[in-house]
């Protein structure tokens, strides 16, 4: 009964481990962030580098994605007291909205009830296959990049918390 239960164990470990390595995003901390090119819900083309100086959090979520829905009213709290903020290190703070979608109806709903009020919102109707998820290994949502003003990552998928703690050291005072 012992080598089956270890066996079983080291099964379950192993599957586990491949499962959490699977859902990495790409990109790690003090990694460049590469140009994203693309056009905005209101059909504006949109460049990252026109944020450049800039603190960005990269915003991948869905609509129909639960723990997105919840964590939603704490990136709204994180754009209401950083979005006209003055850093010392930076010109400003913007968040891009990436959403991993299939229906367009949706997501525009979702982003109007939630209150995500900020411009820059991109919509992705392929899911998982769209090309900014393949772009940036992201394979659940939420995915979080917290981006220095050069674009390079400074958090991976850090908690509202995080966040808020880091750019309120970096606020001007």
């Amino acid at each position: 009964m012992g080598k089956i239960s270890l066996i079983i164990a080291l099964a379950i470990g192993l599957v586990f481990g491949i499962r959490k390595i699977y859902f990495l995003p790409k990109f790690n901390a003090g990694e460049a962030i590469p140009e994203v090119e693309h056009t905005l819900m209101d059909g504006s083309p949109f460049l990252l580098s026109s944020l450049a100086d800039q603190y960005v959090l990269l915003h991948f979520w869905g609509s129909w994605c639960g723990p997105c829905r919840h964590e939603n009213p704490h990136i709204v709290e994180i754009y209401n007291q950083f979005g006209s903020a003055e850093f010392e290190d930076a010109q400003g703070f913007e968040i891009v909205s990436m959403g991993i979608e299939t229906s367009e109806a949706a997501w525009k709903r979702a982003i109007e009830r939630d209150g995500l009020r900020w411009p820059l919102h991109i919509g992705q109707f392929d899911r998982f296959k769209s090309s900014m998820a393949k772009e940036f290994g992201v394979r659940e949502v939420p995915t979080l990049y917290l981006l220095d003003p050069s674009h390079k990552v400074l958090m991976v998928n850090p908690s509202p918390a995080q966040i808020v703690e880091f750019l309120s050291d970096k606020r001007r005072v």
